[in-house]
């Protein structure tokens, strides 16, 4: 899968690596509601182009899903700061 790689000079295969460590830090650095979102746009950054053939939850286990990933954000970043912020639609941003 990854056998592009081998074929990339030095300067292919750093102009790679900053451009995948730029879309973690995008994804790392998201806050808030942003937290919660698809994020094609980082898996846009694999070569390989394949659609997996995406399933989304019903929404009462997509609700139960959202309320244990906030839990382990309580588990893993007891220390974050809390907001009362409202989501807001980008569109209507």
């Amino acid at each position: 899968m990854d056998d592009d790689l081998t074929t990339l000079s030095r300067e292919q295969l750093v102009a790679e690596v900053v451009k995948l460590r730029a879309g973690i830090r995008t994804h790392r650095d998201s806050s808030g509601h942003d937290l919660c979102w698809h994020h094609p746009a980082l898996w846009a950054l694999l070569p390989d182009k394949n659609q997996p053939a995406l399933q989304v939850p019903d929404w009462p286990q997509f609700m139960q899903g959202c309320v244990r990933y906030r839990q382990s954000l309580d588990e893993q970043c007891p220390h974050a700061p809390r907001t009362q912020q409202d989501y807001v639609s980008p569109q209507k941003a």
